[in-house]
């Protein structure tokens, strides 16, 4: 059998209405629709859950859980069908658990054939997140004059090869261009601005990219309170909610993540992101995922990544790995790439186990284009490449995981 991951970029209503892959479609005290999109199977998991994944159904099959319909008014985001042969690739293993896998990936690799030749393999990778070039000061650096060239590179590269694209990201408090961070802008005039770019940016991308990290890191790393920023020291907690309204109406068909880091295990941050969320949602804000960025070191990942990650789902909304790496304490030992094969297992597990995991992205590839170093000097070795583009022991972890 032949797999097809079909992102659906469709919300369609009224009597004809179709749940989207990775949808809610069934359940114990469900009431909505049962029926998936063309290309997608309502797949029961559980008595009081069940999801549309890629995947038909059976002809003879007249359960509810189990329909298909066979046409559907819809933009979609196809990535094509791996070959069945030889090696079967991280991201054809993924869509046979209705996942994806994916990479980041920023300008400067677009001139190295070596690194686009195994970037562009979509039995590998059928996602790729625009690593930097969609951040505010490289899509606006000045009032009302933007800029997407870079960031158009990347998406086109990615379009040429059938991969589908998330953008990241519309609101962070990081990489912000001087005329925000220093603008001292009452509140009304900061939302103008957050409405003003994340119309302009979406829209730009409007039907291109399926997923949306529309906002990053909001929460303090102790956990207890939102992050320090021109954002929340203006609007409050209001800022995520402008964000989210805004992009839900530039592109209503897009999947919008609220994305952070150290939200892997349960401790005071994930609790504080999971109230956050639930509270967001209670008043109307549209919040389709959670994004978990899990920059985690090899050997100290949480044991509670699962129960946190269904935690998120729990509420409702996906929960996608959206920047993994995992990165070692050097010097690297042949000990050390065990541990990391194992931690890599591990999340891929975690991921596979949840319903409402919807997919992998780990921060580029090959170690030689990691930020890991760069940042952290005595670590490396993040990623399940090493810089000669050779698979480590983590590429089988992950394997493992999936098969």
């Amino acid at each position: 059998m032949q797999y097809r991951l079909v992102l659906s970029l469709a919300f369609v209503t009224g009597a004809l209405a179709q749940k989207a892959v990775w949808e809610q479609c069934g359940g114990n005290g469900y009431t909505g629709v049962t029926t998936c999109a063309s290309g997608a199977v309502c797949q029961a998991y559980n008595d009081w859950y069940s999801q549309c994944v890629p995947g038909s159904a059976s002809s003879s099959s007249s359960s509810s859980s189990t329909k298909t319909t066979s046409t559907v008014s819809s933009t979609t985001t196809s990535v094509p069908t791996p070959t069945a042969t030889g090696d079967p690739g991280l991201h054809a293993l993924a869509t046979r658990k209705g996942r994806y896998f994916g990479i980041a990936m920023d300008n400067p690799a677009l001139s190295d054939q070596t690194y686009l030749s195994y970037a562009k393999n979509t039995k590998e990778f059928g996602v790729v997140t625009v690593g930097n070039s969609l951040k505010w000061d490289a899509t606006e650096p000045s009032r009302n004059s933007f800029s997407y060239d870079r960031a158009d590179a990347i998406v086109k590269f990615a379009e040429a090869n059938g991969q589908a694209v998330r953008g990241h990201t519309l609101v962070w408090h990081s990489q912000l261009p001087s005329w925000v961070s220093n603008g001292n802008f009452n509140a009304a005039e900061l939302t103008r601005i957050i409405e003003s770019h994340v119309t302009n940016v979406m829209t730009k991308f409007k039907g291109r990219l399926f997923h949306w990290d529309v906002v990053n890191e909001v929460v303090d790393d102790g956990g207890n309170k939102l992050r320090d920023s021109v954002f929340s020291r203006t609007l409050g907690e209001e800022f995520i909610a402008i964000a989210f309204r805004a992009a839900r109406k530039a592109d209503p068909a897009c999947k919008l993540y609220i994305n952070d880091y150290n939200i892997d295990g349960l401790d005071a941050k994930s609790t504080f992101t999971y109230d956050l969320v639930k509270r967001l949602l209670a008043k109307g804000v549209p919040i389709d995922g959670v994004g978990v960025q899990a920059h985690l070191i090899s050997g100290s990942v949480p044991g509670s990544i699962q129960e946190n990650w269904a935690r998120f789902a729990s509420l409702g909304v996906d929960v996608a790995i959206t920047e993994l790496d995992i990165r070692i304490p050097l010097p690297v030992t042949d000990a050390k790439l065990q541990q990391q094969k194992k931690d890599y297992n591990a999340v891929t597990k975690a991921c596979a186990s949840i319903p409402r995991c919807v997919g992998i992205t780990i921060w580029d590839f090959p170690d030689h284009y990691s930020w890991i170093p760069s940042v952290f000097p005595q670590e490396g070795a993040a990623l399940p490449w090493d810089s000669n583009y050779k698979k480590k022991p983590a590429y089988y972890g992950i394997q493992e995981a999936l098969q």
